[in-house]
């Protein structure tokens, strides 16, 4: 019986802290209900799909992620990157046709290229090379400049519905040590609710 009587008034007595938890509970929920709109600041709702829309349409039209996430600024330098990278590649690739084709001419007997009186045939395979290598690199600069441009729209788009506000800041602090005479420099982290 003197188990019995010690298990119920153990029961009794952790029961009543959850009511204690759920009256608090309702208490706290009841009090931000009542917050003062005015003071309040208007955050915007957090969408989860903003970040993959914002790559979605970069990915579709380069700068159209930058236009969704409003930072219309980017849009000349997204197609100022790939659009160098692609002449670059079209010159190069000019470039590297013209002395293939003289050097062709050449080996086929031909004397008559433009090159004929100003280059060897080493000349001409070294300018081929090198041609052809920076075809190739500007190819992999306009896949980065595209890359980047995805990956941009995606970062902003996450970074805008990061909460910055003057609650929550990081300030350098500067203090002088009443015992000693010399100067502290803080770092302190301030967080106001």
């Amino acid at each position: 019986m003197n188990k019995l009587l010690f298990f119920l008034s153990i029961f009794f007595f952790l029961s009543s802290f959850s009511y204690a938890q759920k009256d608090s509970l309702a208490m706290r929920t009841e009090r931000i209900s009542q917050v003062n709109p005015e003071t309040t600041k208007n955050f915007e709702q957090y969408n989860p799909l903003a970040p993959a829309k914002a790559a979605f349409y970069s990915a579709v039209l380069p700068g159209l992620g930058q236009a969704y996430n409003g930072s219309y600024w980017k849009i000349p330098l997204v197609y100022g990157a790939i659009g160098g990278g692609i002449y670059a590649y079209v010159y190069n690739n000019k470039q590297y046709h013209k002395y293939r084709d003289a050097y062709k001419s050449r080996l086929a007997g031909e004397t008559d290229d433009e090159f004929m009186n100003i280059l060897s045939d080493d000349a001409l395979v070294d300018a081929q090379k090198r041609f052809r290598r920076n075809k190739e690199i500007s190819l992999l600069v306009t896949i980065a400049a595209y890359a980047l441009n995805i990956i941009d729209a995606n970062v902003e788009a996450h970074l805008r519905q990061f909460n910055v506000s003057e609650d929550l800041a990081l300030r350098p602090n500067f203090g002088i040590d009443e015992f000693s005479g010399k100067a502290n420099y803080n770092l302190s982290l301030n967080f106001n609710f």
